[in-house]
């Protein structure tokens, strides 16, 4: 086998230390080289830690992975059973591995470590590479085990027989299952992986028989007693599978297909044979020792590798950790064990060496507390759960004795202690709980002066575990007797946290603190998702997020941060109250509006300017590129379209109810063609047409408009759609005309503009078709009328929507939603769909019946009339921008030349042409005047617009692009009482050419900026500096009116400002190669300010920040 000397470098073993002459670590070869062998859940939890604990520089990390994909959260398998997204259970997004310092950090998918060399410090590979290293981990985890009857050969074999282990697995299940005489499927094992696997199976439409095989008497025996495994065991049962109980087979039935060979067929056990068409064998798992034992390296006698308290094994610089590991004879199927091993080594590498050095962390017996839900059933077990079970009686039961546990009371059971805790000379006592109504079992185990909580298990309620668990894990002393743990558990709503202490595990597979949440916050994070990103809580099981959340909410408020609920710096006022005072006071535009109640003589911001436009529009919907009212519109509403990321916009026609004439969709098609439009049918039943030039939209709108088509509102926060079935029009279950419905109230609320967008959806049956109960207003027929929800929503956080009214008579049906509508944009907050708005009004929805439906507050008939006089005031915006020349004016992209430049490369995909792609996250890049050959001094006026192109106007700001020299794109702003300035196009956060599309605003100390509208970025017009993100800066300019009515902008000489901001030199082009297992049409390559694309960057690397710029050293522009 050949050994890549670029992979193993010159010089032996590295001291880790090196450095070059600018006194930093010098190069991935000269640092500690760490090899992890296995790309799993524990080896990116390893990988993640080191790579943040590593603060010199010390280490080199290198991964390989033999599955063809980046490190996955296996305890969510069987969610993929719903998506077939294997990107959906990605632990870190793909670019998170491109944006890794190329000189800390490398991976390998796909390939995988078949030898160690332990004496010379060598992993050679699947693929012909060998690697050096200094410290090895293993971190191979484990494969399915099968039981005695059936050998890994025989499993292969036969066709029908799987194991339920990786994404693979998954795969030839599903593929398997799809077969037409496939209907029966078994699968063996009732512990936590046999029922993920039976769920899998019984979510499968195609497979209507589901059975699970186990030898003992109850499911979950390693979590559960007696009775919360019966209680489990029937609700498996309930949703129609059948458990065989104390069932253990002798072996497994096949018989010989023409075709296919042998085929699983059923099994032989005791009682008789079972026939069945697929077998998952989900028994447990056993340690993928292996790769240690060919390499010479120890192996336990149960197997796994055998390691040390420092996961040391018995080979020099080697050590191992998860599922692979043994350690003291135990290895263990859980993650939270695996991550906390790979917490301890991380540790141990990083935090033990120089000062304030750290001693060594060793291993402990870990935590093997677990909260799952299974087959649909809540289930949650902690501490040490089966103290009781292990100890000897402390005194015979009277055979007389009353049953202590019967169902529906809480009674006390008296056993001797557990022998695996330091109270073992004193017996226990049990609180247990059994409603069989609620299907709720608790059981808690107690020292028996009450005083310490051990362990427990709980079925239905787990809200209390993560308490729980801390109070085990600390051995702390109870302030409170220990009925209040069953009496006092059940609580309305989420616990906020604040009683945790800061050390409380909250996410168990990820090991966070409720600390280092609240940490986040208090450094500034005021964003859960971003919280989320850096901890990983909540990326395992998914089990701790209610609480996450919780603690976040409540960390907010302690920080201060939601105390106040101004709208911005320039309103001292909340949206709610900022739109009665724009009511009362009958105010009507952006700057009457700032100089009476903001702060007088601001520009505004990016917040509330679009939140004041929406105002003005649900109060008297004037037409929103009217020059006062342009400047403060996003940029959808602005342009009237959706922009997207190449700087092309959407094009989507009204389709009321779903229901369109073949001539329009003909129409439809034909205009797609002419314009090479990209098209898509959307899950609210209309089509969306993508990548329209700005120029083209008033042309492209006015075929439409020929063929009898308006706008659909796609950009605004307004009416999307409302969805529909047939109902009584085609369907035989119909019992109302949903798409008549749907129509009618489609068409009414059209453009009617609210504090976010709002759908709706018509079903003409409870069957539901129209997913109305998913929307911020549904109604479904019934044989008296229709039901209507309100509050529900899809999207990135999905809320069932709540019964409002019941049987409403038709009649009534439309007035009861304009008041719901009406009150909504009153009463909301920027920004916030009904549901949140539904959940936080106080008084909840009982209360909005009594005031929307009794008309507790007499203002009904207010509301309604405010609903008929805005939805009076309609027209399709887009009729009047092709109408009026001065507003087709504003959609060129350049306004002093006709050429066109494309932003983003194209590509063709599946028939259709698109935007290439491009990284999350791009190098940050600021350029500077300082940087270009000519100094300021020579510079030169030079004439690139008029006044009238940038129509400005003393209400609002305004903006154009135009173009210099032969490659170069600035934005020019005018500000009211400020004068006109002028940046480059492009904003560098992802090289998009879009700034004159940017809303102006200014600070609290009055200095103007330019928001970017794809990802507000801020940019000071002055200086270009970003004032929301240190890695990007902008070039600006001054400006200045001549005479006779001319833009003139201080300009460098064309060709040196070309060579710094050139359009062809800063665009995303397509992808020469693939890139981390990507589709080589959706990979990305940058250009470099030279035009060329170095071979450096061609191949699987991937664009990353970081100090380095992109993964090729030859990008470092």
């Amino acid at each position: 086998m050949a050994i890549d000397m670029d992979l193993v470098p010159n010089g032996g073993p590295a001291n880790g230390h090196g450095t070059n002459g600018n006194g930093r670590a010098g190069s991935p070869g000269d640092r500690i080289q760490v090899m992890v062998v296995g790309l799993g859940m524990v080896g990116i939890a390893f990988i993640e830690k080191m790579l943040t604990l590593d603060v010199a520089g010390k280490y080199f990390i290198r991964t390989c992975g033999e599955e063809p994909m980046v490190a996955y959260n296996r305890v969510g398998l069987t969610e993929y059973f719903q998506h077939r997204n294997v990107e959906d259970l990605y632990l870190n997004d793909v670019s998170w591995y491109a944006e890794q310092n190329p000189e800390h950090f490398a991976f390998h998918i796909g390939e995988q470590v078949l030898e160690i060399d332990t004496a010379n410090k060598l992993v050679h590979t699947s693929k012909d590479n060998s690697f050096r290293y200094d410290i090895l981990v293993m971190a191979t985890g484990s494969v399915a085990d099968l039981p005695p009857y059936i050998s890994p050969e025989r499993a292969k074999e036969v066709k029908g027989v799987f194991v339920y282990r990786s994404i693979a697995d998954l795969e030839a299940i599903i593929k398997y299952a799809e077969r037409p005489e496939v209907t029966r499927a078994s699968v063996i094992g009732g512990g936590l992986l046999g029922l993920e696997a039976a769920k899998a199976v019984y979510d499968m439409p195609s497979v209507p028989d589901v059975s699970i095989l186990i030898r003992q008497g109850y499911p979950l025996n390693r979590q559960l007693d007696g009775p919360a495994g019966e209680l489990v065991l029937r609700k498996i049962e309930g949703l129609g599978v059948k458990v065989h109980t104390r069932c253990e087979p002798s072996s497994i039935i096949s018989r010989e297909h023409a075709e296919r060979g042998d085929v699983f067929s059923g099994f032989d056990t005791p009682k008789g044979g079972i026939e069945s068409d697929m077998v998952i064998f989900a028994i447990g798992i056993k340690p993928r020792d292996d790769l240690a034992r060919k390499s010479g390296i120890k192996v336990a006698p149960r197997g796994g590798i055998e390691v040390g308290d420092d996961l040391s094994t018995s080979a020099e610089g080697v050590f191992a950790i998860g599922e692979c590991a043994s350690w003291r004879g135990n290895f263990y199927g859980l993650i939270a064990p695996g991550v906390e091993m790979a917490d301890i080594l991380a540790f141990n590498l990083t935090q033990t060496e120089g000062t304030a050095a750290h001693v060594p962390r060793k291993m402990n017996t870990p935590d093997l507390s677990t909260r799952l839900k299974l087959m649909g059933v809540d289930v949650a077990s902690f501490g040490d759960y089966f103290a009781d079970v292990r100890a000897p009686k402390s005194s015979p039961v009277p055979a007389n004795a009353p049953d202590p546990v019967a169902e529906g009371e809480v009674a006390i059971n008296r056993t001797k202690p557990s022998r695996h805790r330091k109270l073992e000379e004193e017996p226990v006592k049990c609180l247990t709980y059994h409603d069989p109504f609620s299907a709720t079992y608790k059981k808690y185990i107690f020292t028996e002066d009450g005083q310490h909580l051990m362990g427990g298990m709980m079925i239905g309620d787990v809200g209390d575990f993560t308490k729980l668990v801390a109070i085990t894990k600390k051995k702390k002393k109870l302030d409170v007797p220990p009925s209040q743990f069953i009496l006092g558990a059940k609580k309305d709503g989420e616990e906020n946290g604040d009683d945790l202490d800061d050390d409380t595990t909250i996410c168990s597979c990820h090991n966070v603190s409720k600390g280092a949440i609240a940490g986040c916050v208090k450094n500034g994070m005021t964003e859960l998702a971003q919280i989320k990103g850096k901890t990983k809580a909540g990326a395992g099981c998914g089990g701790c997020v209610p609480l996450v959340t919780a603690i976040f909410k409540s960390e907010m408020k302690k920080a201060g941060h939601t105390l106040v609920n101004h709208l911005c710096p320039h309103f001292k006022m909340s949206r709610m109250d900022l739109f009665q005072v724009v009511k009362i006071k009958r105010l009507r535009d952006f700057r009457s509006i700032m100089d009476t109640i903001g702060a007088k003589g601001s520009v505004g911001c990016e917040i509330c300017k679009p939140a004041v436009a929406s105002i003005l529009s649900s109060l008297y919907n004037d037409h929103v590129m009217k020059p006062e009212h342009h400047g403060s519109q996003d940029t959808n509403d602005r342009f009237l379209a959706n922009i997207q990321r190449n700087g092309t916009f959407s094009v989507v026609p009204r389709i009321p109810g779903g229901e369109i004439h073949p001539d329009k969709l003909v129409a439809i098609g034909k205009i797609a063609k002419e314009y090479g439009l990209y098209t898509k049918i959307t899950g609210g039943q209309r089509i969306d047409m993508f990548g329209a030039q700005k120029q083209d939209l008033p042309d492209i709108w006015t075929k439409l408009h020929a063929a009898g088509l308006e706008s659909g509102h796609a950009y605004g926060k307004s009416l999307r759609t409302v969805k529909s079935c047939v109902g009584t029009t085609w369907c035989r279950f119909g019992v109302g005309d949903s798409v008549g419905l749907a129509i009618d109230l489609e068409n009414r609320y059209r453009g009617v503009r609210s504090p976010h967008k709002f759908k709706g959806g018509v079903s003409g049956c409870v069957r539901e078709c129209a997913e109305a109960q998913s929307k911020d207003f549904g109604l479904i027929a019934t044989d008296k009328g229709w039901n209507i929800f309100i509050g529900g929503n899809g999207g990135a956080k999905p809320r069932h929507a709540q019964l409002f009214a019941q049987d409403v008579p038709p009649s009534k049906v439309v007035r009861i939603i304009d008041r719901y509508l009406m009150f909504y944009i009153r009463t909301a907050d920027r920004l916030v769909r009904t549901a949140p708005w539904v959940e936080s009004f106080e008084g909840g929805i009982e209360k909005l019946r009594r005031i929307l439906i009794k008309d507790e507050l007499g203002i009904c008939a207010d509301l309604e009339a405010e609903m008929d006089s805005l939805i009076g005031t309609y027209e399709d915006e887009w009729k009047r921008a092709v109408q009026d020349p001065d507003l087709r004016k504003q959609f060129r992209q350049f306004v002093n030349t006709d050429e066109r430049r494309p932003a983003i490369e194209t590509i063709s995909e599946r028939g259709q042409v698109r935007a290439a792609d491009w990284p999350k996250n791009f190098p940050g890049e600021k350029f500077d005047a300082a940087n270009l050959r000519t100094p300021k001094s020579e510079w030169k006026w030079i004439p690139l617009a008029t006044v009238s192109d940038l129509q400005p106007n003393e209400k609002n700001t305004t903006s154009a692009a135009v173009r210099y020299g032969q490659d170069s794109q600035l934005a020019i702003f005018h500000v009211p009482g400020r004068g006109y300035y002028a940046t480059q196009q492009m904003c560098p956060h992802k090289r998009a050419f879009v700034l004159d599309h940017g809303i102006v605003g200014d600070d609290k100390d009055g200095n103007l900026y330019v928001s970017c509208p794809l990802h507000k970025r801020n940019f000071r017009l002055d200086n270009g500096d970003c004032t929301n993100d240190d890695d990007y800066k902008v070039l600006a300019f001054d400006v200045k009116e001549s005479n006779n009515g001319e833009l003139l902008v201080l300009l460098p000489p064309e060709d040196d400002l070309d060579a710094m901001i050139g359009s062809s030199k800063w665009m995303v082009r397509k992808s020469t190669a693939e890139a981390l297992g990507r589709n080589p049409a959706t990979a990305i390559e940058l250009v470099a300010p030279s035009g060329e694309v170095t071979e450096g960057n061609k191949g699987g690397e991937s664009c990353g920040g970081g100090a380095t710029g992109c993964g090729s050293s030859a990008l470092e522009w």
